[in-house]
């Protein structure tokens, strides 16, 4: 049996994965952030003040994995660590203004990168794709 990478979904979604980080990072660079901590920014964005644990569950990460990237993102300036009001084991995830200043340009950034990804694609085809992506990253959650 031989395989083929260029029929592979999983190479496929890796490679343009690796694509979209590399086209990401040159452009969020310049804010002061990488492509490691945005999805940790895109959920504080949405809702500043959340615990390690419920970033994790929201991004379906690893512990350690978060863990490290909030230590990057606290050096970086980006968030800060408060005392959970009612829980005294937990961290509350806090955004700094430096994190809130450098929002509105890290959203462009990132449409500009899915639109010029994405330009090949009609109207309709981005909405099928989108969809396709959500199913096959609900299919793989299900395990």
């Amino acid at each position: 049996m031989t395989f083929n990478h260029t029929t592979s979904a999983g190479y496929l979604v890796n490679h343009m994965a690796r694509l979209f980080f590399e086209e990401l990072r040159k452009k969020i660079e310049p804010l002061g952030i990488v492509p490691g901590q945005f999805p940790a920014l895109l959920a504080l964005w949405q809702q500043d003040g959340q615990t390690q644990r419920e970033l994790v569950e929201k991004l379906d990460v690893e512990q350690a994995t978060m863990a490290n990237t909030l230590n990057r993102m606290q050096r970086d300036g980006l968030i800060v660590r408060m005392d959970h009001p009612t829980d005294g084991r937990a961290k509350v995830i806090c955004l700094t203004d430096k994190a809130r200043l450098v929002r509105d340009d890290a959203y462009a950034a990132a449409t500009t990168v899915n639109d010029a990804a994405l330009a090949a694609l009609s109207p309709d085809e981005r909405v099928q794709f989108i969809d396709f992506m959500q199913r096959t990253i609900k299919t793989l959650q299900k395990g």
